[in-house]
């Protein structure tokens, strides 16, 4: 399910309002939905909705979103190389001939080396 982060304010209170209208006053449903209404208004008059915005679509921002590929590289010659040259950092995420690997420490000691770690559009 997408989220809209650009949500219009005023129908999401209008729902919130209809939803309210089927719970008794003073229940628990009333108060959460009451909260939640006067939450969003307070957000939007104190002018921080825009930052809200920001927060909403950060929170529901799918996991495949907020993976980040430092490197690409055709063939594991060339990926092997730029491990070679000093370059590469540990935890980096790199794509090597479409498939995925972090930089990590070697276990034979110095240096660094890759170890596969599939990519979310690989899991699909």
């Amino acid at each position: 399910m997408s989220y809209n982060s650009s949500f219009d304010v005023d129908s999401v209170l209008q729902v919130l309002g209809t939803m309210n209208e089927k719970y008794e006053e003073g229940s628990r449903e009333d108060e959460a939905l009451r909260i939640a209404a006067v939450a969003l208004l307070y957000v939007r008059d104190i002018q921080k909705l825009d930052e809200y915005r920001e927060y909403f679509r950060k929170f529901y921002i799918p996991a495949i979103e907020s993976v980040v590929v430092s490197q690409t590289f055709a063939t594991r010659e060339e990926a092997d190389a730029w491990l070679a040259s000093g370059r590469a950092t540990e935890e980096e995420l790199v794509r090597i001939a479409g498939q995925g690997f972090r930089v990590i420490a070697s276990r034979k000691g110095k240096g660094l080396m890759f170890l596969r770690t599939p990519l979310p559009e690989e899991m699909e």
